[in-house]
C-alpha cells in the first residue's frame, strides 16, 4: 500500500488560463488540495468554477498555467489523459448514468472494463457501496425508477468505486430538489470521513463552511480571495467576497 504524504499537496494548479476564442474564463488560478481535504469552489455562475474542474480532469485544454496531481505534470503535452482520468473522478450535477444499464451494472462497468477487475469483484465493489449509501435493494433497478437523488448518490458512488485520487464535483445539488440535497450531502460528509480528496463547486454555503476545510471564491475566472472554511465565512476580507455572501443570504 502506498504511503500517503500528508504533507504534499495531492494536487497542485498554478496559474491556469482558459479562453474561448477572446472571452477570458480563467484569468491565471491557483489551487493546492491536500489528501484528506475538501475543498469548495463559490462564486456566481459564470465565475469559471466548472471550467476549473474541467481542466482539472483535463477535459477541457489550458491555454496556460502547470497542473500537477502527486508531483506529476499532467498538464505536459505527452502526458496520457486517458490514465489520468482514470486516476481523477468527475461527478456532474446532470447524473449521467446510462438509462439502459441497471444500477449494479452503471457502477460496474467501468469497474471491469477500465481497471480490469472480474464481474464477482466489480460486483463486490458496487454492491458494498450500494449498502453503505442505503441501495443495495435498488441494485437490479434502472435510473429512471430512482429519485434524483438516488441517481446523484450513485453517479457519485460509480465514480469513488474506483478508488479515484481526487474526486471532483461540480454542483452535484443543484439539479436537485431541495428535500433531496441533505441525501447527497450526507454521502460528501460520510466521504470525507474516509479520506476522500475531493474538489467541489457547491451553491450550498452552509455545507461548505461546515464540512470545507478550505473555501475559493472565485470571481470573473480569478481567485477573490480564499482561506480556512470557518476563517473565510465569519471574516471575509474583500468587499467582493462580503456582497457576495450577503447576496447570497438573502434569498
Amino acid at each position: 500500500m502506498t504511503q500517503i504524504d500528508w504533507s504534499k499537496p495531492r494536487l497542485l494548479a498554478r496559474g491556469i488560463r482558459k479562453q474561448y476564442d477572446e472571452r477570458l474564463i480563467l484569468g491565471g488560478v491557483d489551487l493546492e488540495v491536500y489528501p484528506g481535504q475538501i475543498v469548495a469552489l463559490i462564486g456566481s455562475s459564470g465565475s469559471g468554477k466548472s471550467t476549473l474542474l474541467r481542466c482539472l480532469n483535463l477535459i477541457e485544454e489550458i491555454n496556460d498555467g502547470q497542473i500537477w496531481l502527486e508531483g506529476e505534470d499532467i498538464s505536459a503535452p505527452e502526458v496520457d489523459q486517458d490514465r489520468i482520468r482514470q486516476e481523477i473522478g468527475l461527478v456532474f450535477q446532470s447524473f449521467n448514468l446510462f438509462a439502459h444499464l441497471s444500477i449494479l451494472d452503471n457502477i460496474t462497468l467501468a469497474l471491469r472494463h477500465v481497471q480490469g477487475k472480474s464481474k464477482d469483484e466489480a460486483e463486490k465493489i458496487a454492491l458494498q457501496w450500494l449498502g453503505r449509501i442505503g441501495l443495495a435493494d435498488k441494485a437490479s433497478s434502472y435510473p429512471d425508477k430512482l429519485s434524483g437523488g438516488q441517481q446523484q448518490r450513485t453517479a457519485i458512488v460509480r465514480a469513488v468505486a474506483l478508488n479515484p485520487k481526487l474526486l471532483l464535483l461540480d454542483e452535484v445539488t443543484s439539479a436537485l430538489d431541495p428535500e433531496l440535497v441533505g441525501e447527497v450531502l450526507e454521502l460528501i460528509k460520510d466521504l470525507k470521513q474516509t479520506g476522500t480528496t475531493i474538489v467541489m463547486a457547491t451553491h450550498e454555503l452552509s455545507f461548505a463552511r461546515d464540512v470545507a476545510d478550505w473555501v475559493i471564491f472565485l470571481d470573473k475566472g480569478v481567485v477573490a480571495e480564499e482561506g480556512e472554511a470557518s476563517e473565510f465565512f465569519a471574516n471575509p476580507k474583500q468587499d467582493r467576497t462580503k456582497e457576495f455572501l450577503t447576496r447570497l443570504k438573502a434569498h
